[in-house]
């Protein structure tokens, strides 16, 4: 029961879903549609999303930690420190180094010879701020088109003299139209994924 209180802060904080979700919500903001999708079917995406990710460092975390542990073949100490350094591996690979940096600095630790070296309670923060900037980079590529759609209809409508109609309202279509037409939701998750390093 205790391992599941943390099981949340563990999916936030080592896995890729904190930058699925917020590319995913920058995406329904961009395209106005309030609460369409809904949190609950945005997040189940995200999570399925973050599987698809996940599953090659949840495969070497299974043969190198997991299965010897459960067979009886290491022992609990040494198979968490194993497992840690699998996730770890896969954080640090995702993880800008200025964001490495920056928390080493905090802390007032010095220059690590390898990766393996830097402890988890910098690689965790550092994957995170790495995680949310990188979110809101790719959200910010999204946001681009819609915003150019939501422009040039407002410019049409005060041209002709429409002062009453919210351009909002008029563009909503036609964002939607463009979305489906390019098969925004296959590509927006295609990226995502293979924006991972493996």
């Amino acid at each position: 029961m205790s391992a599941l209180t943390i099981l949340p802060s563990l999916l936030l904080m080592a896995t890729s879903f904190t930058r699925i979700i917020i590319v995913l919500s920058i995406l329904r903001q961009a395209l106005g549609t309030a609460q369409t999708p809904p949190n609950q079917v945005l997040i189940g995406v995200a999570l399925v999303a973050s599987m698809l990710v996940m599953q090659p460092t949840y495969e070497k975390l299974r043969q190198e930690a997991i299965s010897p542990f459960i067979a009886g073949q290491m022992a609990g100490d040494l198979a968490l420190s194993r497992g840690l350094q699998v996730v770890k591996t896969f954080m640090l690979a995702n993880t800008k180094e200025a964001d490495v940096i920056a928390f080493a600095d905090l802390v007032g630790a010095k220059n690590y010879a390898k990766v393996a070296d830097i402890p988890m309670s910098i690689a965790a923060p550092a994957f995170v701020v790495s995680e949310m900037r990188t979110g809101f980079e790719m959200g910010f590529m999204l946001f681009i088109p819609f915003l150019v759609i939501d422009l040039v209809i407002a410019s049409i409508l005060m041209s002709l003299g429409m002062m009453m109609v919210s351009p909002m309202l008029v563009s909503l279509p036609f964002k939607l139209l463009l979305f489906v037409s390019v098969d925004g939701w296959a590509m927006t998750i295609g990226s995502l994924v293979q924006s991972y390093g493996k």
